[in-house]
């Protein structure tokens, strides 16, 4: 039997059959029997002080939200009259399930009795009655090795079984005895409850944060974490194991690496980084509450890249209770064979002839907080997982999670994927040349261009928090050598050091903004005792962030003669009229020089990324910022280009500034050195501390963002 938490509970008349078969009402049988059960009236789950003791209390959704391994408390309400709850009654039994199968043996269904005081190694309850009246208070703590999800809460009393309501169980970071316990509670703020931060991109040499609205908290966002759960192939195959295995943090993380991409499922979003025909560009994202929602609704979601991936991997594991951090990796290897080695081929003209091996301007993916009892306790801590699909695992697009210190001390046989990471970081470059015999020389190469700089939010600001020494010794120290050749297993290692000859490096203009024209030049070095003669080659390409060169931008080359310790030059001029129908939204140019000396087959090459300036985008707030109270953000932007811009628009958004989507507001043409403004109007919900996001987007000129804090005050309590 069930009914309703509103509805009175186990009210029912005893039948007793009679000599002849019928039955018969005996109200004196059926009063005995009622005297030995507990007459609910109602039950009330406590919400609001629950959440705010588990630290769920920003929810948006009204429903019972608690931690794991950390007690809750209800309020169950008697009838008049009813039976006294004894606090050893051992007839009275809660049970707590979750998933479409549970099973005890599974750990999905777990029942417990009454005792005196809970523990907190597994499901227990005590209880405690309002002696002045009916209120019994029940408490529970749920084990803090349960699988997190959505969970009935039953009771059984003399055999008749009653649903008292519902509850999402989470990962809990405030727990010592979780697997995600995390000592700082300026670290638990931002890895788990922190609604928005800083995403890095650009170049090691031009890094610039990108505000993005993480809104884990929004209605409805943590109802689609879970679908994103039992939306995986593994629970399709088999549920029970599936929803048991959510007691793992290292489970989790991975089902979540391979279902934010879409590449082997009907995962959150797909891939793209050269046409975005019939989705929305990766750059015009804000948020990630829009991308989820639309992924509820009608399927993968059309376009993520790489800082998307990860922006949505960090909401859904914060969402969870998983602490996280979104991580940029600065010259980011990606190592298609395997080798821990980045080979850049190149014919005699200077054209590359590589396929497979790149090194990213930037690459972005998350780092979960976590135990791994499956390594050892020395590799606890920090894990590095990459939902954006680049290569398989077992089988299926997903990376990680890999614990960091695996990484730094290169022990490439721990799981989960630490070569494909070691190699993001570490990895040598080696640049050859094919002779028109076929045969290839070597003529650079580099042991400290990949991972450079590797960033993520500081605690508690926006400010960029340098995280390199986490995943990796000194470039060029003896401990970075010996980890490398250990993950080399051994192989020599080429001896570093500058040779004599030609050298070569590219220098750029002061200002840089998109818009203009500006000139950058190749000087080339001769640090040889002779005079040298060589053909200097300088490219201009348009360049993804993924280090995918385009169309050319510009090219110059000369026939040089270099006295010995003199240097000579050799400019290019790039004109927006040339590059500016030919560069993505990342607004990253790249280039290239190569120097040849075919006498003595001397070959020298340095490569640049120009990440061009954006013009920058101003905020004005007018009005007090007070829940339910409209006020205005007025965001103004100069038009750099010579050239009118077309379907011009901003977008503001803000977890607990604006209700649902985030405003769209087209304000048409923009003509050339003009102001584009606007003024958009919204309503705080929420008090305390927040981000304004404001996004701009033309056809020319595309995801031009800043934010602005915004400190929200109680609304006035109305006069009665």
């Amino acid at each position: 039997m069930s009914s309703d938490v509103n509805s009175p509970l186990w009210f029912h008349v005893l039948q007793i059959p009679t000599k002849t078969g019928s039955c018969r009402t005996h109200a004196s049988s059926a009063a005995a029997i009622m005297s030995q059960v507990l007459d609910i009236e109602h039950c009330d789950l406590n919400i609001g002080g629950n959440k705010s003791s588990h630290h769920t209390k920003l929810f948006a959704d009204r429903r019972l939200i608690v931690r794991r391994g950390q007690a809750f408390t209800i309020f169950v309400y008697l009838k008049p009259g009813s039976k006294t709850l004894e606090a050893h009654d051992a007839s009275l039994t809660f049970t707590v399930h979750t998933g479409p199968v549970p099973k005890s043996e599974s750990d999905t269904k777990v029942s417990f009795s009454l005792s005196d005081a809970t523990a907190d190694t597994e499901w227990s309850a005590s209880a405690s009655r309002d002696p002045a009246g009916n209120k019994v208070s029940v408490t529970i703590v749920s084990s803090p090795n349960a699988p997190i999800g959505l969970y009935s809460l039953t009771v059984d009393h003399h055999g008749k079984t009653t649903t008292l309501g519902q509850f999402t169980l989470l990962f809990n970071a405030w727990c010592p005895n979780d697997a995600v316990y995390m000592r700082s509670e300026a670290k638990r703020q931002e890895y788990v409850l922190a609604q928005h931060g800083q995403i890095f991109r650009g170049t090691y040499k031009r890094i610039k944060g990108t505000p993005w609205n993480f809104g884990q908290f929004e209605a409805g966002i943590l109802d689609i974490c879970l679908k994103i759960l039992d939306d995986n192939p593994k629970f399709a195959s088999d549920a029970d194991q599936d929803c048991s295995a959510r007691r793992n943090p290292i489970y989790v993380t991975r089902v979540l690496s391979a279902m934010i991409n879409s590449n082997d499922d009907s995962g959150v979003l797909v891939g793209e980084w050269y046409d975005f025909t019939g989705g929305v560009h990766p750059g015009s994202w804000v948020g990630t509450g829009d991308i989820l929602r639309q992924w509820a609704e009608s399927g993968p979601v059309r376009y993520g890249q790489c800082w998307v991936f990860a922006a949505v991997g960090c909401t859904v594991s914060r969402g969870l209770g998983i602490p996280c951090r979104v991580v940029t990796n600065f010259g980011s290897a990606h190592d298609s064979n395997a080798n821990l080695m980045i080979e850049n081929l190149y014919d005699e003209e200077g054209e590359s002839i590589s396929d497979g091996d790149s090194v990213w301007n930037f690459h972005v993916w998350v780092d979960s907080w976590m135990t791994r009892p499956d390594l050892g306790e020395e590799f606890d801590g920090w894990q590095a997982s990459d939902p954006t699909p680049q290569e398989k695992s077992d089988g299926v697009y997903c990376c990680g999670p890999a614990a960091l210190r695996a990484v730094k001390e290169g022990e490439l046989t721990k799981k989960y994927d630490a070569p494909f990471i070691f190699a993001e970081v570490n990895a040598d470059v080696v640049d050859l040349v094919r002779l028109s015999n076929g045969k290839f020389v070597k003529f650079s190469g580099s042991t400290k261009s990949v991972g450079r700089f590797i960033s993520t939010g500081a605690v508690g600001s926006d400010e960029r928090h340098d995280i390199t020494h986490e995943y990796k010794y000194p470039e060029g120290s003896k401990e970075e050598r010996k980890v490398y050749e250990k993950a080399q297993h051994h192989n020599k290692l080429q001896q570093r050091g500058e040779e004599p000859g030609l050298h070569l490096k590219i220098k750029l203009a002061e200002n840089m903004i998109v818009g203009s024209d500006f000139e950058v030049y190749a000087v080339v070095t001769n640090n040889c005792t002779v005079a040298k003669s060589c053909t200097l080659l300088f490219f201009a390409k348009a360049v993804g962030y993924n280090g995918k060169r385009g169309e050319s931008c510009g090219f110059a080359s000369d026939r040089l003669e270099v006295p010995t310790g003199e240097e000579r030059r050799v400019y290019l001029k790039l004109e927006y009229a040339t590059y500016g129908s030919l560069i993505t939204s990342d607004r990253l140019i790249g280039l290239s020089a190569i120097a040849v000396d075919k006498q003595t087959i001397d070959y020298r090459k340095v490569e640049k990324t120009i990440v061009l300036d954006e013009p920058p985008l101003e905020i004005k707030l007018i009005g007090e910022a007070k829940v339910k109270r409209p006020m205005s953000a007025r965001p103004s932007m100069l038009n750099p280009l010579p050239e009118t811009l077309q379907d011009c628009s901003f977008t503001v958004g803000g977890a607990g500034l604006v209700d649902g989507k985030p405003i769209t507001l087209k304000i048409g043409r923009v003509g050339p050195k003009q102001e584009a403004t606007t003024t958009a109007v919204f309503t705080p919900t929420v008090a305390g501390s927040s981000v304004l996001l404001v996004s701009f987007d033309s056809d020319k000129l595309k995801n031009i963002k800043s934010s602005i804090s915004v400190v929200v005050k109680e609304g006035d309590t109305p006069h009665i």
